[in-house]
């Protein structure tokens, strides 16, 4: 099985392991449906449902992931086998041939010929029969083997540190589409060393609610604006576990050990009065540090202390700009 229909075979399971806040973002989308027939109540405890469940999903991307590729063993995958003819219809044909025997019947109405030629007929239609399933094993083995050669190609070249066959797997692959959904973009390239660098643009003011819903003893919504340390807190929270998950995807799509992720956003640049887009987190995570976290209890922002990382960040301001961490200080790692 090629690199694709490896990936196309672990869908469901991947599937099947998503997380609890992306099934009940889904059940609520579902209910939203039914949202003008709520009453009053109803309505105000849907909304915090769905204010509380968007909080839990920008703070835990970090805890889904694609199952990882196997390229090594993709690698050394052996070769399909070159089909061979096989004459099973012919030669049940033949044996249906010579052991003809006219039985009282056939020789009563003098048969004996016409069944003999129809027996020959018969065996001409096996051969025909045979040759198509050859042809038809043929063109499905010409299909499998191209498949094998594409998928143990790339996977070497992969190992071999080709830069064009990641970012052509990143590209079919698209690893990235669940952070897509929430409005942050992405871009990888291939740094100067070869380490693969991912730039996301996080989006912060977008995906970060400025709003607090929350219900009320009547049972009435109530909606205050958020404290500014809880905002920073929560958009901390939120680029940090973009970064995880971004090299966490990273380490499941390519055999790379060691792979840059610099987190990007509008900032006021005091000087001019302007927002300009500047590096706001950028970290090197390599694949060992990444495993022996426990993805499902860490605080995302705590976790950069594992890696060698830039940011600078107060509760109180939120955000300053750092200067990204450069692919060359790891160019013999």
């Amino acid at each position: 099985m090629g690199w694709k229909g490896t990936v196309r075979s672990i869908g469901a399971a991947v599937r099947a392991a998503e997380r609890d806040a992306k099934k009940r973002q889904r059940e609520l989308e579902n209910r939203q449906k039914q949202y003008e027939r709520m009453q009053v109540l109803e309505q105000a405890a849907y909304e915090v449902e769905v204010f509380e469940n968007h909080i839990d999903i920008i703070q835990s991307l970090h805890k889904e992931c694609s199952i990882p590729i196997q390229w090594n063993e993709l690698a050394t995958q052996e070769e399909p086998v070159h089909p061979k003819k096989a004459e099973v219809h012919e030669k049940n044909a033949r044996q249906k041939a010579d052991n003809y025997k006219p039985g009282f019947i056939d020789r009563l109405f003098k048969r004996e010929e016409k069944v003999k030629q129809k027996l020959k007929t018969n065996i001409k239609a096996a051969i025909n029969k045979d040759t198509l399933v050859h042809g038809q094993n043929l063109s499905k083995w010409e299909e499998e083997f191209k498949d094998w050669e594409k998928s143990t190609g790339l996977a070497k070249s992969l190992l071999n540190g080709d830069g064009k066959a990641k970012l052509e797997v990143i590209e079919d692959l698209d690893p990235f589409s669940e952070i897509s959904s929430l409005g942050s973009s992405l871009v990888v390239s291939i740094g100067g060393s070869g380490v693969v660098e991912a730039t996301i643009n996080v989006h912060g003011k977008e995906i970060i609610p400025n709003e607090i819903k929350s219900l009320l003893n009547s049972g009435k919504l109530s909606v205050k604006k958020m404290p500014q340390g809880k905002f920073n807190e929560l958009y901390q929270d939120y680029v940090c576990s973009c970064i995880l998950r971004v090299g966490n995807e990273l380490f499941s799509t390519l055999p790379d050990d060691l792979v840059i992720v610099t987190a990007i956003d509008e900032l006021l640049n005091t000087k001019t009065g302007h927002l300009e887009e500047s590096p706001i987190l950028s970290a090197c995570i390599s694949r060992s540090a990444l495993q022996s976290l426990n993805l499902d209890a860490i605080d995302p922002s705590d976790s950069m202390t594992n890696f060698v990382h830039n940011m600078s960040f107060k509760k109180t301001k939120g955000f300053d700009p750092v200067s990204r961490v450069e692919h060359a200080m790891f160019a013999d790692a």
